[in-house]
């Protein structure tokens, strides 16, 4: 089964009435109870980043899809995580546990069963508030977080509506937004008749909110920035993992295949989210959050029995893997990894 088929599957039929309750719980090996998970050392730069015995938690249940984390303040702050087919961001902190943070998310109107996807999907700071990947509303969206005020920074290109933004990311240079969009949030997603682009595309968004395409794309989902802001990645079904060379505009000037997917032994056709930490490594979903150096080689790998969307370099020193049902972390030497 393909992860999109996968995905599919654990995006139907639940309510949000009947959503477990969310609970903190160290992480269990018992089967039927949280993923499994063990890290593999593949070169021994990985020491540098994490350790290869480090114990990993479940610290969140109930989702019936995790996505998007993004870890908000300092090391004492909090996780916020989307649940797109619930149409909410949970709020997760040690001290505080889980909480509804923001209902709904995405989407604000009467039930409908055009969406599969009503509620937010990316999260990401950026231009002093939390960015949305508005998967429901189909737009890019900014949330000042004292207030939970929304405000839509982009929701067509060229006049026509957008599919379904998926993931996104700030450049660091100029603040330009970097976002994918398929179109998962629709039903029926590529056969929706509600679409309006006759392509899934990866787009800028300049710090004067104008849009343009970086390129046409099947299926892109998860996307990242370089620390320095001159490479972009994002995922495409196809090719698996690709890397742009960016100019001081952020226009791309040339793009390839970032990972070799057969060399390597993924067994992953392409991935789902990913984050890229200070130093250009770049811990991205596909048999579990894999940890790929700036030069595209595997480092390691944190594997995991059921499926992984997406991750999070907390400030607090762990990383946060969105596990299917679950939010999970482990200990890494984050000091030197968060961007």
């Amino acid at each position: 089964m393909t992860d999109f088929s996968r995905r599919l599957m654990l995006t139907t039929g639940l309510s949000l009435a009947g959503m477990a309750s969310f609970s903190r719980s160290v992480f269990s090996q018992a089967p039927g109870a949280t993923p499994t998970a063990r890290i593999e050392r593949l070169d021994p730069s990985l020491d540098a980043l994490i350790d290869a015995d480090a114990p990993v938690e479940a610290v969140i249940d109930g989702y019936q899809w995790a996505e998007g984390p993004v870890w908000i303040g300092g090391a004492d702050g909090f996780l916020l995580a989307s649940d797109p087919p619930k149409n909410v961001i949970f709020q997760w902190s040690p001290k505080s546990g889980g909480s509804v943070w923001l209902q709904p998310s995405g989407y604000q109107g009467p039930p409908t069963p055009r969406l599969r996807e009503a509620g937010s999907n990316g999260l990401f700071l950026g231009r002093g508030g939390l960015l949305i990947a508005d998967s429901g509303n189909r737009c890019i969206s900014q949330i000042d977080i004292p207030t939970k005020t929304r405000s839509v920074i982009v929701d067509r290109f060229e006049g026509k509506r957008l599919n379904s933004p998926n993931d996104l990311c700030v450049s660091p240079i100029d603040g330009s937004i970097f976002f994918t969009d398929p179109a998962y949030g629709l039903t029926g997603t590529d056969k929706s008749p509600d679409r309006e682009l006759d392509f899934t595309g990866v787009f800028r968004i300049a710090p004067d909110n104008s849009i343009t395409l970086i390129g046409k794309y099947n299926a892109p989902n998860g996307i990242g920035v370089s620390p320095d802001g001159r490479r972009l990645y994002h995922t495409d079904r196809d090719i698996g993992w690709v890397v742009h060379e960016l100019d001081a505009q952020g226009r791309s000037t040339s793009s390839r295949a970032f990972i070799d997917r057969t060399e390597q032994g993924f067994k992953a056709t392409s991935g789902d989210g990913f984050k890229v930490d200070q130093a250009g490594n770049v811990w991205l979903s596909g048999d579990g959050i894999s940890i790929v150096n700036p030069q595209g080689k595997r480092i390691g790998v944190i594997r995991i029995s059921g499926p992984a969307a997406n991750c999070e370099l907390g400030a607090d020193g762990y990383l946060y893997i969105a596990a299917n049902k679950h939010l999970m972390r482990v200990k890494v030497k984050a000091g030197k990894l968060r961007a």
